[in-house]
């Protein structure tokens, strides 16, 4: 999307006859802000349980019970380079432990990408994944 702006700014000055490209805004304005979307059941917390909107701009919004931690977390997940919402690989050796009922499911974008994922407390692996996640999931032991 910048280049196609940064394309039509330099079409646009070209044919105003002057060939000095001016600043162009900064690339945070081409991008959308984080905004998931978070149901949670079966967590045995009836206050964790639900379907919380998050969103993570300027300044974190939405309804989640966490949404600034939440947010601190993603925004660190992303500077690490992380992608918490990758599904585990099918042939992933993992601990047998079960970690309780809980269920989640992440839908909406984040850094730019589109996010659907599910996550369980079904084994180890997948416990890992969800405690990673922890708050924009919610803390749960089985």
């Amino acid at each position: 999307m910048l280049r196609s702006f940064a394309t039509l700014a330099t079409l646009a000055t070209a044919a105003a006859g002057t060939s000095v490209l001016g600043p162009l805004p900064p690339l945070s304005l081409f991008s959308a802000p984080d905004s998931l979307t978070v149901t949670v059941s079966q967590s045995g917390n009836p206050s964790a349980d639900g379907t919380f909107d998050l969103a993570c701009d300027e300044r974190a919004s939405g309804n989640h019970p966490a949404r600034e931690d939440a947010c601190a977390r993603l925004g660190r997940l992303a500077e690490e380079g992380a992608d918490p919402f990758r599904a585990v690989p099918a042939d992933q050796m993992c601990t047998q432990v079960y970690g309780g009922p809980a269920l989640a499911h992440i839908t909406g974008t984040w850094q730019g990408r589109d996010v659907d994922a599910r996550f369980s407390r079904a084994n180890g692996c997948e416990i890992d994944r969800w405690e990673n996640l922890e708050p924009v999931l919610p803390l749960v032991r089985g």
